[in-house]
């Protein structure tokens, strides 16, 4: 099968077919999940909760990056992988550049940045220099200490408001996809239909043109799954049948459910 690329998943935004994205660390599990049939593999700044045992993304280092997405390449022959550009290491452009650019060089086909209006600058660099983007909004976990914790982001008229015109902003900076997170779903609906670039939704309803869930969530790992999450692997007994009923699900559209979203 042919390699997955930043057009595959608009052309398939374009014909209205949802896509799947797991966020994963490591060689062993980023084959079984392209074995499944999920088409892009994020290397998320969450492997400083799941895997390292902080309590937040904070503590992840732009070294961790770069190991992980090194794994995840060696597991993988045609997933688009995307690499998250951690805590701090994307202040300014010039620092946004170096540090995406050790990202690509060890495996990336593209670096994730959580913010709006104030990255505009920084998007526009990296895509000029062949580095594709995906931005992030709403929940953005690495402000987690400023938004005052893991809450919904969006629910009135102001926020919903700002959080378009940022959306808008980043598609026009130059960004080729977007990810929202823990927002309405209604919100997430009318964004996905203004952006021509595919979104990416966790939290944030059944209507964006794709979703991403961390591994160790679908899986039911940890001690309390987030209200968005399902375990999959409580329907079966194998992994391999748990990421491919995941995939399914997203692409069929029988995940997310009302439960697994906001109003």
């Amino acid at each position: 099968m042919k390699p997955v690329t930043i057009n595959t998943l608009l052309k398939h935004k374009q014909n209205q077919e949802k896509f799947s994205v797991v966020a994963a660390y490591d060689a062993s599990f980023a084959k079984a999940i392209e074995q499944a049939g999920v088409e892009a593999i994020l290397i998320g700044d969450s492997l400083g909760m799941v895997l390292q045992g902080h309590d937040s993304t904070i503590p992840v280092s732009i070294d961790d990056m770069a190991y992980h997405t090194a794994c995840v390449k060696r597991g993988t022959r045609r997933s688009l992988l995307i690499a998250d550009m951690p805590f701090g290491t994307y202040t300014n452009s010039q620092q946004a550049l170096d540090n995406a650019a050790y990202l690509m060089q060890s495996g990336a086909h593209m670096v994730k940045m959580e913010g709006g209006q104030w990255l505009l600058e920084s998007i526009e660099a990296l895509t000029e220099r062949s580095i594709p983007v995906c931005a992030h909004l709403g929940l953005t976990p690495q402000s987690v200490n400023v938004l005052g914790g893991y809450k919904v982001q969006g629910r009135d008229e102001q926020a919903a408001k700002q959080l378009l015109e940022d959306a808008k902003a980043v598609e026009a900076a130059g960004a080729s996809l977007l990810v929202l997170e823990c927002i309405p779903s209604a919100l997430a609906a009318s964004i996905s239909q203004s952006l021509a670039i595919p979104v990416i939704g966790i939290g944030a309803g059944p209507d964006t043109d794709a979703q991403v869930l961390v591994l160790h969530d679908l899986l039911g790992l940890g001690d309390k799954l987030p209200s968005f999450v399902h375990n999959f692997l409580a329907d079966t007994n194998s992994i391999q049948t748990a990421l491919s009923a995941y995939n399914e699900a997203v692409k069929s559209g029988k995940f997310p459910t009302d439960k697994h979203c906001f109003d």
